[in-house]
């Protein structure tokens, strides 16, 4: 929604602004069919060169999702950090191999189906998972435990920055497809340089349309993109940092309702519970 409103605002105020100034928006609108199949046309050729299938495929994937709210509340951090109190309880009353079956099938584990949000994320589950099995097995200590996490982690958060990247490097090429546009539209200009004044004025024109909707394109459409993609791909990583740091604390030997506080801490401010509100939504989990 936010998405939409911000474009709404930008192009309502730029192309208002030019209509206040007596700008005919006629000039515009002829000129903006052939225009924009030079610029879109060469753009998205161009990204499909420059990214590979599968950057492309992310990329394509990851666009619809920005015109949503993000996903990561402090309710669903709330349902992680139960989640994992559960689990460590349950492995600290009754040892560890009692979670052997929730680790080995958490989509028939009666603790992941009570976290209903986080317990069918597929990523978030096989992250616990993973971890939580090496932990059972006993055969890593928490120091490697942590330099694999975050090897993971790093790993993860480069994929995510694929896409978002792919679109700063589209952002930073529009303006010069916008150029060729023009480059164009002078060209032809240049080859009906008989015509009267004011038909040659409105070639030129149009030629010019293309250099504004290169940047128009680029720093009002797909620059905001690629910052918000990065901005939800950070979050993402965040999840995990929250999902590593309570696991360790564990294996370090601290009780699970200390190990979600350590892992409560490393939450962005405006999305982390305070410590009376996540303990009261654990004991009511219980």
């Amino acid at each position: 929604m936010f998405v939409v409103i911000g474009y709404a605002v930008a192009l309502g105020c730029i192309f208002g602004a030019y209509a206040l100034h007596g700008g005919n928006m006629g000039v515009i609108l002829k000129a903006l069919p052939t225009e924009l199949m030079a610029i879109l046309g060469g753009a998205l050729g161009a990204f499909v060169v420059n990214n590979q299938p599968k950057v492309v495929k992310a990329t394509m994937s990851a666009l619809p999702k920005l015109l949503k709210g993000s996903k990561y509340t402090k309710a669903r951090y709330m349902e992680l950090l139960a989640l994992l109190y559960d689990l460590l309880q349950k492995a600290r009353k009754e040892g560890l191999m009692s979670i052997e079956k929730d680790v080995d099938t958490p989509h028939e584990s009666a603790v992941f189906q009570k976290y209903a949000t986080v317990g069918n994320d597929h990523h978030v589950v096989e992250f616990i998972t993973d971890y939580l099995r090496m932990m059972v097995s006993g055969n890593l200590n928490a120091h490697e435990i942590e330099s694999l996490m975050d090897s993971e982690i790093d790993t993860h958060h480069h994929e995510a920055h694929a896409p978002a990247a792919a679109i700063a490097r589209l952002a930073g090429a529009l303006p010069a497809f916008g150029i060729v546009a023009a480059v164009l539209g002078v060209v032809n200009t240049m080859g009906s340089v008989g015509q009267p004044p004011a038909i040659l004025g409105g070639m030129i024109g149009s030629a010019l349309v293309g250099t504004f909707l290169g940047i128009l394109l680029a720093y009002a459409v797909a620059e905001p993109l690629a910052g918000l993609m990065e901005q939800k791909n950070d979050e993402g990583s965040k999840e995990l940092q929250c999902i590593k740091t309570t696991l360790l604390a564990s294996m370090q030997g601290y009780a699970p309702q200390v190990a979600v506080e350590f892992g409560r801490k490393v939450l962005y401010s405006t999305e982390r519970p305070n410590f009376a509100e996540l303990e009261a939504h654990v004991k009511g989990k219980k």
